[in-house]
Parts: structure tokens; sequence; C-alpha cells
């Protein structure tokens, strides 16, 4: 277990589907990195499993859900399933976990990757990642210039 004054790490999710892109901030919550990307295996205790694990190695004390949006704001079906996910992470492990506006991460990714000029063949399994990234990059810039209003 983590002691008291341990330093804790946000985790960022790109929800999708079958694929769950991750980003993990830095120990001072200053910096979201890719981290990897799950494909869930159809079987809870495994996938929670992974998830547990996942926090308790690498530190995790919040995690922050990419909540897909619709562009004029409104919910659909997407954030319904998202949602339902973010409840079953929470209490797979427990750990409060929050949402963030992912509106245009994809497009941001997708530029993001043509400035690094990463290979075709590689698009696909770092898009999600990149995805996280943005959106936990966001909420700790959020974070911080919240905490700095007086």
């Amino acid at each position: 277990m983590r002691g008291e004054n341990a330093a804790v790490r946000t985790l960022g999710i790109d929800y999708g589907d079958r694929n769950v892109g991750l980003a993990l901030s830095d120990v001072l919550g200053m910096t979201a990195q890719p981290f990897e990307t799950y494909l869930f295996k159809n079987r809870p205790a495994e996938d929670a499993s992974y998830f547990k694990d996942l926090v308790i190695r690498r530190g995790v004390g919040e995690i922050v859900i990419g909540l897909p949006l619709r562009m004029d704001g409104s919910q659909g079906s997407r954030v319904d399933k998202t949602k339902a996910f973010a409840r079953w992470l929470g209490e797979a492990v427990g750990i409060p976990v929050v949402f963030w506006d992912e509106r245009l991460t994809t497009r941001q990714a997708h530029n993001v990757m043509q400035e690094q000029k990463v290979r075709m063949k590689d698009k696909r399994s770092v898009i999600n990642q990149i995805s996280a990234a943005i959106i936990l990059q966001g909420y700790l810039d959020s974070r911080r210039n919240d905490a700095d209003m007086p």
C-alpha cells in the first residue's frame, strides 16, 4: 500500500467498446504521457484485475474518463456506455472516477500523429493513447488553473 504522503498519479482514459487508451500523469500532476492501449477481454473479472493491478503498480489515486458529448454538448448513447463503464471501473478499483469533455480529442490526436510523422501501421495502436493523454492533460491543466485562482 502507498503511504499517506506518497505521490499519486492520475489515469486518463479514452474509452472504446474494444480498445481503451490509457495515459498517466507524472507524480506532480503536471503532465500526461500516453501509456498503453488495453484490449478488453470480455471477461469482467480479468478486465477488473488488469485495472486493479494498474492502479496499484502505478500509484493511481484518481481516474479521468473522456465523456463523448456531441458537438452541441448534448448526450447520446456513447455517453451512456461511457458512464456505465465508469461505474463498473470505480467499483472495480475503488478510487474516484471523474469525467472530462473529450470533444475533438480524436482530431487533435490525429494532428499530433501527423506532426510527429507516426507511421501508418503504428497509428491504430497509439491513437487511443494519444487521445487519453489529451483528455488527461486538459483535466490536469484545468485543475491547476483552478488552484491558481484566488
